[in-house]
């Protein structure tokens, strides 16, 4: 860049020194004149509009401040400070197997060290501290108020550019999700997931979805994939907030779910692949819990399940998808390949402990 402005100013003294006559100079600006007046006017904002961009701006002044950045040695992502003791909200894939996490107020600041109370990956959840920190808490609202075509949003730290802010509308309610390992994050299979069209990107991952009273109805998490390592355009997706307030308080006070409200078989299991077409075949079972569902039931170590009340469970992520729709307490009908047979064994569910 310096030697650019040299460059300029040495071509600026030979044009001085071979006496251009100054008419030169009016003409350029006679010609600058009559191309501003061709500029369209500016066009005035009717009131609503006005209105709603300022209900825009209201928002994002009041919820920003509640919005962080996450720094670890393993990457990037946002968070929200959930209350007055700072803590702070995430998602697990975002801190899980991370040696240092810091966090950085939407402000910007001094980045501020702070550790890991505790993770639910089955939810893709974790809630960090920060101590000695002056801390606005969000307001989380209930998610299951969320309408479709509401105006949503999405607040975090997109590529690492803190305090980012895009908007769109609730797009979906009541999706069944699920993301990959990654790393010490064994992917997740998220149940009411909220599907919005503002826009997410790396880094969006733990901060906020917040409608335009203010409130948090959702922690973006997921981006769809239009195919392997592409993501689709306008389609995000977003833990509840009402999962949020019934996981985080857990996490806070005892490090750990106690209750998570979801669904367990009662086995330990793995996808299974067909030799001949390479394709998933089933989800085999590699332990059974004792005193769980599945044994009680008569599952046994080995066992192909191949569905669930009739839905094919042909990998380990199909299955995670259809007991997450389901409640601790349902019986369910299990189909299962034992020794070359079928067998339909009745299993009453358990609940998903919280590691």
């Amino acid at each position: 860049m310096h030697r650019v402005g040299r460059t300029r100013a040495v071509a600026a003294s030979a044009i001085i020194a071979m006496g251009v006559p100054l008419l030169a100079g009016c003409q350029e600006t006679r010609t600058a004149r009559r191309t501003a007046r061709t500029i369209a006017p500016t066009i005035k904002v009717g009131e609503p509009a006005a209105q709603l961009e300022r209900q825009f701006e209201q928002v994002a002044r009041t919820v920003l401040p509640s919005v962080v950045q996450i720094t670890t040695d393993q990457g990037e992502g946002s968070g929200v400070i959930y209350d007055d003791r700072g803590h702070i909200v995430t998602n697990a894939h975002v801190v899980a197997g991370a040696s240092t996490i810091k966090v950085t107020q939407a402000s910007g600041g001094k980045p501020l060290v702070s550790r890991l109370v505790g993770l639910f990956s089955a939810d893709d959840l974790a809630v960090i501290k920060v101590d000695g920190a002056v801390v606005r808490p969000a307001v989380f609202g209930d998610s299951a108020k969320l309408r479709l075509g509401q105006i949503v949003m999405a607040m975090g730290s997109p590529l690492g550019l803190t305090g980012s802010v895009t908007d769109g509308i609730i797009s979906g309610i009541g999706r069944t999700v699920s993301s990959e390992r990654e790393g010490a994050f064994p992917g997740a299979t998220i149940s009411s997931a909220v599907q919005t069209s503002a826009a997410i990107n790396p880094g969006n991952s733990g901060g906020a979805l917040v409608t335009m009273n203010g409130q948090v109805m959702g922690i973006p998490t997921l981006i769809a994939a239009a195919s392997p390592g592409k993501a689709a355009q306008g389609i995000g997706f977003a833990v509840p907030s009402n999962t949020v307030k019934s996981i985080a308080p857990q996490l806070i006070k005892y490090g750990k779910v106690t209750s998570s409200g979801r669904a367990a078989l009662g086995v330990s299991v793995t996808t299974v692949i067909n030799q001949s077409t390479g394709e998933p075949a089933g989800v085999g079972v590699i332990d059974v819990i004792k005193g769980g569902g599945a044994a009680k039931a008569g599952i046994h170590h080995g066992d192909v399940i191949i569905a669930v009340n009739g839905a094919p469970t042909p990998a380990q992520g199909d299955l995670a998808k259809v007991l997450a729709a389901l409640k601790p307490g349902d019986k369910v009908q299990v189909t299962v390949l034992r020794n070359g047979g079928r067998r339909n064994l009745e299993v009453r569910l358990g609940e998903l402990p919280g590691y």
